[in-house]
């Protein structure tokens, strides 16, 4: 990525710099600990759920001996956040110009690594139709 807007940017100018694209979310709110255990057991199946939904051999928490998950949820500090407030941050090369992003998502894609070419999906979407 930065390779391209380098290359790009400097033939043109030679202002510039290395940057990094990023999205960030802060998330503000009143912890609550889960202090039931059958509200915690509960909480983990459904997390659990969401997270092995695509696996072809899903784990479910029942799988597991009712002793074994037992002794896990008393390790486990589980917890609630009453949101008050979401802040949201985006930047994916939106101060530049329509060359240097489309050679970030270029630089990107040619890296070919998971977060990079999540990455690039990113910017790309953020591009004008």
């Amino acid at each position: 990525m930065l390779t391209l807007l380098r290359t790009f940017a400097k033939a043109l100018t030679g202002k510039v710099v290395p940057t990094w694209n990023f999205v960030a979310v802060h998330a503000y709110g009143t912890a609550e600990v889960i202090g039931d255990p059958v509200k915690l057991r509960t909480h983990l199946a459904a997390l659990t759920g969401r997270h092995e939904s695509d696996n072809p051999r899903t784990w479910k928490i029942d799988d597991a001996p009712v002793e074994f998950i037992d002794a896990m949820c008393r390790a486990i500090v589980g917890f609630e956040v009453r949101l008050d407030r979401i802040e949201g941050k985006w930047k994916m090369s939106q101060n530049r110009p329509l060359e240097d992003r489309a050679g970030v998502v270029d630089g990107l894609r040619a890296r070919g690594r998971g977060d990079d070419l999540e990455m690039a999906d990113l910017v790309e979407a953020a591009l004008p139709s």
